[in-house]
């Protein structure tokens, strides 16, 4: 999972890409609303944490503007005034969630969750599946399904399980190079071209060793998409 959080205190920023990162979550962050539409129009978040009262250009602006450029991503609105009219015009805005500053790790994290288990959204559970594999984005482990052996379960490094968590939420999906990038490494990431087949030569070989049947198919001048053989 990668959150984009749009938030102007840079200390709870960080303060709360640490816990996204405890429990497994990939997030930005963008401290205005000029620069967080940048990275709104980029197609790699799950979902957005936006702050009412940004400079630049105001919460509810901008989310009006992400909806009238049908950008479907779930938004958390978050705000330090409490009250019915606020929440009714976030609401009407196109936020799917509203919640009060300063809030409870604890509770964003439920209401992260309670986003995700609704239809067309992706599941937040901590564990993915497809075909005989299985995959825990808390410790890292890709396992083979029922297989209890000692060679059928490997710990991922960061990088390698990301990258597979965005294959395994859209199997049987070709994924473009760009949107690999994007997503992996964040829509401002350094990478070289190199890197990227690096990893996907790792993964592939863990798949190997895990002899699953499923595989990282290379759709040349595309990208690549995980499959599994018939």
């Amino acid at each position: 999972m990668r959150i984009l959080l749009i938030e102007d205190d840079e200390q709870l920023c960080k303060t709360l890409q640490l816990q996204f990162e405890y429990h497994g979550i990939e997030s930005d962050c963008a401290h205005n609303g000029v620069d967080a539409l940048y990275y709104v129009m980029q197609p790699v978040y799950d979902l957005i944490i936006l702050d009412r009262m940004l400079p630049g250009m105001d919460g509810i602006s901008l989310l009006k503007m992400i909806r009238q450029n049908n950008v479907r991503t779930p938004v958390i609105l978050a705000t330090a005034v409490d009250s019915v009219e606020e929440r009714i015009a976030g609401l009407d805005s196109g936020a799917d969630d509203y919640l009060v500053k300063p809030y409870d790790i604890g509770e964003l994290l439920a209401r992260i969750r309670a986003l995700c288990r609704r239809p067309d959204t992706l599941e937040f559970s901590g564990s993915l599946s497809f075909e005989d594999l299985e995959f825990s984005s808390l410790n890292l482990h890709l396992s083979r399904k029922g297989d209890s052996s000692p060679d059928a379960k490997i710990r991922l490094s960061r990088r390698e399980a990301v990258l597979l968590e965005y294959f395994l939420l859209r199997p049987n999906q070709t994924l473009t190079r760009q949107l690999i990038y994007a997503r992996v490494w964040g829509p401002d990431g350094e990478v070289e071209d190199g890197n990227l087949d690096t990893y996907i030569y790792y993964l592939r070989k863990h798949l190997r060793t895990l002899k699953s049947r499923v595989r990282i198919l290379t759709v040349h001048g595309i990208g690549y998409r995980l499959e599994a053989d018939v």
